[in-house]
């Protein structure tokens, strides 16, 4: 990452990044399928409602990680072994305690977050059982994703796909068995999810645990560094908020389109499986900006770290134009494979038109706030996506949407929250690119410590 042309080393962190990122989209992907062609449209719904909120959850676990991932790489970069080692076992610890504490949180809340959210009640009773199933495996959810991180840090992305790949298959076997053979429906579907996430979490595990590098993980070491913690979360927690921003805004949109019915429940559900693949590769570049600008500050090449941010959002470009066109050429026999009811796919392809078709101007809001968070500038793009994301969002749906509670009104959000968000994103990273300092103080501070 640190010497060399950028493009290509770009793209072989990028694609099997993006890859993973679409194999964990095919857990729900199966999921959805399987139930709207054994089950029915009210299954579809009961997962498809559950999206947002296994959303909210799962961005956290992911903007944390994503803290680790950074502080890792300026540390690899910097050529602070010492510090790699410690970050890399902090990581995992933390990674376990906040699952954990989410899974008990979240089943003490289950039932209120689905009141409040007014689901309706001929899918209510599905609904709670997949969000129960579901968050009794965020400890290995989270685990995973921190695990991930850790191997992105030093810029392997394909084994965390490879171990995905395994998973996924894994998971397709059991939806198949559990609803087929078991006649488990959702509930099925939901504990096939957990074994197939528990299984990628302990392969990458053993992994770290073989590994004789950098990354090389004792169970006996495992601990918190209070330094390295502070770091992470300084970093990871902001970008989290960030996710959660974004989950949280689709968790009011979701409410507005139980409001609509079951069709359009079920629309949206399968809309979104296929619209969340296009969204791994525009997340995969900005990660890649992440880690690249990341390790480049590390070793104090701030020129470079400029140039792999524009470099990742260049590309980013070329592949969401090529993924648009490809989902909105066939995207009406996309949504056929999850359900063929003839309202279910209007209303699924006009989701599609409204999110696919906008989504490279998502380019730059990933990309800069990724090199953003690779400086360890993480605060500034969480708070505006604050208010450009979720603030638009909400007073949409309370205005605008309320006047005129139709679908295509209630889609039109998507588009222009991002557009607030990219303005202000933009002017963000103008600012803190004049201002920024070649060695944080953070650093200096640890060097310090480590020389003492």
């Amino acid at each position: 990452m640190l010497h060399g042309s950028l493009w290509d080393k770009i793209l072989l962190f990028a694609i099997p990044l993006a890859l993973t990122g679409i194999l964990q989209q095919l857990f729900n992907a199966a999921d959805v399928a399987v139930l709207g062609q054994l089950v029915g449209k009210n299954a579809i719904a009961a997962v498809g409602n559950n999206i947002s909120i296994i959303g909210l959850l799962v961005n956290l676990f992911m903007g944390l990680s994503l803290g680790a991932n950074v502080v890792i790489a300026q540390n690899i970069g910097g050529k602070r072994l010492d510090r790699v080692k410690t970050a890399v076992h902090t990581a995992l610890l933390l990674a376990i305690i906040t699952g954990a504490a989410i899974t008990v949180v979240g089943e003490l809340l289950t039932g209120s977050v689905l009141d409040v959210m007014g689901v309706p009640d001929e899918v209510r009773g599905m609904a709670e059982t997949y969000l129960r199933i579901y968050l009794a495996g965020m400890p290995v959810i989270g685990l995973y994703n921190f695990e991930s991180a850790i191997f992105r840090s030093r810029g392997d992305t394909k084994t965390p796909l490879m171990s995905l790949l395994v998973a996924s298959i894994l998971n397709l076997v059991m939806n198949l068995f559990f609803v087929i053979a078991l006649d488990w429906g959702v509930a099925g579907v939901a504990f096939a999810t957990v074994l197939a996430n528990a299984l990628s979490a302990g392969i990458l595990f053993r992994a770290l645990c073989r590994s004789t590098g950098l990354l090389h993980v004792e169970v006996r070491a495992l601990s918190m560094d209070r330094a390295c913690l502070s770091e992470i979360v300084r970093i990871g927690l902001p970008a989290g908020i960030q996710g959660m921003v974004f989950s949280l805004s689709n968790l009011i949109i979701q409410s507005a389109i139980n409001s609509l019915g079951a069709e359009a429940m079920a629309a949206s559900a399968a809309a979104f499986t296929i619209e969340i693949n296009v969204y791994c590769f525009v997340n995969a570049f900005g990660q890649a900006a992440t880690t690249f600008v990341g390790q480049n500050y590390g070793a104090g090449k701030l020129f470079r770290c400029r140039r792999a941010t524009w470099v990742s959002i260049g590309l980013n470009a070329i592949f969401t134009v090529l993924l648009t066109v490809l989902v909105l050429g066939f995207g009406e026999g996309m949504l056929k494979f999850f359900n063929a009811d003839p309202e279910v796919v209007s209303l699924g392809y006009t989701r599609l038109c409204f999110i696919v078709g906008p989504e490279t101007i998502c380019v730059l809001l990933d990309g800069l706030s990724g090199a953003l968070r690779g400086y360890g500038i993480s605060m500034p793009p969480a708070v505006l996506s604050l208010v450009g994301v979720c603030g638009v969002r909400i007073t949409w749906v309370y205005t605008l949407f309320r006047q005129n509670p139709t679908y295509d009104v209630l889609m039109a959000t998507y588009p222009v929250s991002w557009a607030v968000t990219i303005l202000f994103i933009c002017i963000a990273y103008r600012f803190y690119m004049k201002h920024l300092k070649p060695v944080p103080k953070w650093r200096q501070q640890l060097h310090e410590g480590d020389e003492a």
